[in-house]
């Protein structure tokens, strides 16, 4: 009898639900709306959180122990469950959380579970340029500190400092004429530190970080592709060279073979 929370059309009414809780959670912030529609409001939100636990109740029926062996149901559940306790006293921050419960269309999604999925694959090999981007920005704070702190102290005054200023030249953000250019008017060499640490930083590391993205993601399609073999076009002349000379053959056996007595 569960079987049917299965089916896509249930996928699609939960997907619908989950839309509607999101929006009802985003006019929850609007003081003006709640006046005039809080109590319809918060009773639509409260038959969502139905909805939702009624479909945790339903998988559990339909898969028992199996159910907590994903890593997508056990981020249902806790979502969920957020919204079950209390959000009064020392626990009335659960409250804002309730807006987690938005992020499960990446769980009911196949698409955007693809995309975390291959995030998730890519955390190896993002920790290890983490890695060199730590060194990188200890290495430039230590240079910069040492160059530009009697100059600029709120912005070099320390490792900690410096670190924040470099993090902002990397996303580029007024780098140029907040920082660099004041910077070059009491040290005209300043652009030799700048220039290469936003080489290094920005157009090396960071695009080393997409790049890794992509091809966790890329790899997560590549078992189903390699289901198809593809033919080469020379393998694919050979084929139809063999093929030609099969029929060839029996064209000529037909031929040469005398044709049967017809008995009456």
């Amino acid at each position: 009898m569960t079987a049917f929370i299965e089916t896509r059309a249930f996928e699609r009414f939960i997907t619908l639900v989950i839309m509607v809780n999101a929006v009802t959670l985003g006019l929850e912030t609007s003081p003006s709306v709640m006046n005039q529609w809080g109590s319809a409001i918060l009773f639509i939100d409260q038959i969502c959180l139905t909805f939702f636990v009624g479909e945790l109740l339903l998988k559990l029926v339909r898969y028992r122990l199996s159910f907590f062996r994903s890593a997508w149901n056990l981020f249902d559940f806790a979502v969920v469950a957020i919204a079950l306790f209390p959000a009064t006293g020392g626990l009335s921050v659960l409250r804002a959380l309730r807006v987690l419960r938005t992020l499960r269309l990446i769980s009911v999604s196949p698409h955007l579970r693809q995309v975390i999925e291959g995030l998730l694959r890519a955390v190896p090999g993002l920790s290890s340029v983490g890695v060199i981007m730590g060194l990188i920005f200890y290495v430039g704070a230590v240079v910069a500190t040492k160059l530009f702190s009697e100059a600029f102290p709120d912005w070099f005054g320390g490792i900690g400092r410096s670190a924040y200023t470099l993090f902002q030249v990397m996303t580029l953000e007024s780098w140029s004429m907040g920082i660099a250019r004041p910077v070059m008017e009491k040290f005209p060499l300043a652009w030799l530190f700048f220039v290469p640490f936003i080489l290094i930083a920005t157009f090396t590391m960071l695009n080393l970080f997409i790049a890794i993205i992509v091809t966790s993601i890329q790899s997560q399609n590549a078992p189903a592709e390699e289901k198809t073999p593809v033919i080469s076009p020379v393998d694919q002349e050979n084929l139809l060279a063999e093929i030609r000379a099969l029929r060839q053959e029996l064209k000529a056996s037909r031929r040469s073979s005398p044709p049967p007595d017809l008995q009456l």
